[in-house]
């Protein structure tokens, strides 16, 4: 199958926390990436997404060193709109 990544950056003005992790992380820009597939068979192009993936900086503050954690791209929706102060109740 044929694959892509698609990169963006994403703000956090505050310190948040996402469901699958077990930590506060601190407010600042972090990198996502997000793997596709191509879905064959089809007349026309259509990806389906693989993985999500955010990038954080060590703990030890090194900045060329990164971890990188597969996420909920919901999750990540939601902490932003947390961040924003829109999430709805």
């Amino acid at each position: 199958m044929t694959t892509r990544i698609s990169e963006k950056t994403v703000t956090f003005q505050r310190p948040f926390v996402l469901a699958d992790l077990d930590e506060v992380l601190p407010a600042g820009d972090y990198c996502v990436e997000t793997e596709e597939e191509l879905i064959g068979g089809l007349s026309y192009a259509a990806y389906r997404r693989i993985s999500t993936v955010l990038r954080l900086q060590a703990k030890s503050g090194l900045p060329h060193l990164t971890r990188a954690m597969t996420i909920d791209p919901e999750e990540l929706d939601k902490a932003l709109q947390r961040d924003c102060g829109q999430a709805q109740n």
